[in-house]
């Protein structure tokens, strides 16, 4: 199994309307400023406590600022037994770039 979703098949995922879990690990501040419609906010730090909250039975697409953080979100989750994950190659900043122009960028 493949653990990378390019912008693309990840816009044209959710134009089909799939049924997935778009996780952003990213911090609150960057959340507020930019994000993916209909995302979950659990940052990085928080995600090893809050494991709880998800469904390890669902699809669950990682998502960051650049594509670092969600990877290693990525790993916590696999390594607790979802299996059902993939992290969003280039995070919400290639996401802006080529599939969602509307999404603020910001460095």
């Amino acid at each position: 199994m493949t653990y990378q979703i390019s912008p693309q098949e990840l816009k044209q995922k959710k134009e089909r309307g799939e049924p997935f879990l778009l996780l952003d690990v990213r911090e609150p501040m960057e959340f507020e400023f930019a994000r993916i419609s209909d995302s979950m906010l659990i940052p990085l730090a928080q995600l090893p406590s809050r494991l709880g909250e998800l469904d390890p039975e669902q699809e669950i697409v990682t998502v960051c600022h650049h594509g670092v953080r969600s990877l290693t979100a990525l790993g916590i989750l696999v390594k607790n037994g979802f299996t059902k994950v993939r992290n969003l190659t280039g995070g919400i900043d290639a996401y802006s770039i080529t599939a969602d122009p509307s999404i603020p960028r910001y460095r």
